[in-house]
């Protein structure tokens, strides 16, 4: 490694990380009148941004305040402050002043009109350079030096900065490839800041299936179901949607959706078990009636074909739990088809999630977003101690807490020059 340059100085504030949150908190602060130099390991900014936006830019959701809050589970309370200054409706209307307008969806989730996010992201990183954000990047960080000053690891070697005020937005731990991959877990750990273990979040689970299942029905959708699970404290919970097999398991938005509390049960109980009904749309009552009529000389997979609807991935799942002897049980058959167990063993590994759960805890900062052991230090987005499910909470979340960061680190500053 080339030799450490002298230490520089960034007057104002040095921001590390370029995905929404960091973003944000650059034109808060920047809005605030402080100056702000962003520093992004890759070689441009937004990177996952843009690759969450393949399918279409889910920027928010439309529903309800108090329902949209309840989102954030464990952490509704501290997440709605932060909403409270930036919420679903100002994400929208700041998409606005990018020239972006966006529409509600059938599911409720907010899109650019023309789903895209490089134009999004174009327009703003236009818009904060021409506010004056000075952007450096292939800037990776790596620390602090006993005394203090930021390391970077930099095509020229390594630099040291020393700031006044850094906000981190350095992302969880899924798709390291872009840049979220943890390494600064330690480097905080070291200096007093309580942090909580990543963890996969809006992730797959392991089930372990048969050869034959793995191989003629991987990436097959299961659509409609309804999934029943029951909670920590013992109360059944259900929920329709879809979900597509793996080769090694199960994955897609509904199981998306249920993944941290079956994650929790897993590292509480070693595995657990998930109930899908394959026929949401035919009673217990039915389908008995149904599968005794006779099958004279069919076959079981036409006679559940014909019976029950079912064909292809949801008749190969029967086998995978019934046994010869119990597929010939009427009550049996009918019942398992209403609630299928998949004993789910493990979630998938957390650089294959959409999302991390873990991080900074957030009784390690004040209100501001400020790290109680590192004054002038914040933090914001996915490295905090929250998760929410997909459909535009996660990037809601992240923009309001850059927001709320921005704007303390802009503070801090403020009070600094006093």
């Amino acid at each position: 490694m080339n030799p450490t340059a002298p230490t520089a100085s960034a007057p104002g504030l040095l921001i590390i990380g370029g995905g929404p949150a960091g973003l944000m908190a650059a034109e808060a602060a920047r809005e605030a009148g402080v100056a702000v130099d962003l520093y992004e390991g890759k070689g441009s900014v937004g990177r996952k941004f843009l690759l969450a936006g393949k399918g279409g830019m889910n920027l928010t959701h439309g529903e309800a305040k108090a329902d949209f809050v309840q989102r954030y589970g464990a952490r509704a309370k501290e997440v709605g402050a932060w909403l409270d200054d930036f919420d679903a409706d100002a994400l929208r209307a700041w998409a606005r002043g990018l020239g972006v307008e966006t529409f509600v969806g059938s599911s409720g989730r907010v899109f650019p009109s023309d789903l895209k996010a490089a134009p999004l992201l174009r327009g703003w990183v236009h818009r904060l350079r021409e506010s004056g954000v000075r952007f450096h990047a292939h800037h990776r960080w790596l620390g602090w030096h006993d005394d203090g000053a930021l390391r970077f690891a930099t095509p020229d070697g390594e630099r040291a900065i020393r700031a006044d005020a850094t906000v981190l937005a350095l992302g969880g731990g899924s798709w390291p490839q872009l840049g979220s991959d943890g390494a600064w877990q330690p480097w905080l750990a070291a200096r007093g800041v309580d942090v909580a273990p990543l963890q996969p979040s809006n992730c797959g689970f392991d089930i372990g299936w048969s050869d034959f299942l793995a191989s003629r029905h991987a990436g097959a959708p299961l659509k409609p179901v309804v999934a029943h699970w029951r909670d920590a404290h013992g109360l059944g919970h259900q929920r329709q949607g879809e979900c597509v097999i793996t080769e090694t398991g199960i994955e897609g938005s509904l199981i998306y959706a249920l993944s941290a509390t079956l994650r929790d049960a897993i590292a509480k109980h070693g595995q657990t078990t998930l109930q899908l009904d394959l026929a949401p749309d035919r009673t217990l009552e039915r389908l008995e009636r149904d599968l005794a009529k006779p099958r004279g000389h069919r076959s079981l997979s036409e006679h559940l074909r014909r019976q029950a609807g079912l064909t292809g991935v949801k008749a190969a799942l029967l086998h995978e739990v019934l046994d010869k002897t119990q597929l010939s049980d009427i009550a049996l058959l009918a019942r398992t088809i209403k609630r299928l167990p998949l004993h789910l063993k493990r979630a998938r590994p957390i650089e294959e999630a959409i999302s991390s759960g873990g991080g900074v805890r957030l009784e390690a900062m004040n209100e501001a977003l400020m790290l109680n052991a590192l004054p002038g230090v914040f933090c914001a987005g996915e490295m905090l101690d929250w998760e929410a499910p997909t459909g535009g909470y996660l990037l809601t979340a992240c923009y309001a807490s850059g927001r709320k960061a921005g704007l303390g680190a802009a503070n801090w500053l403020k009070e600094l020059q006093r």
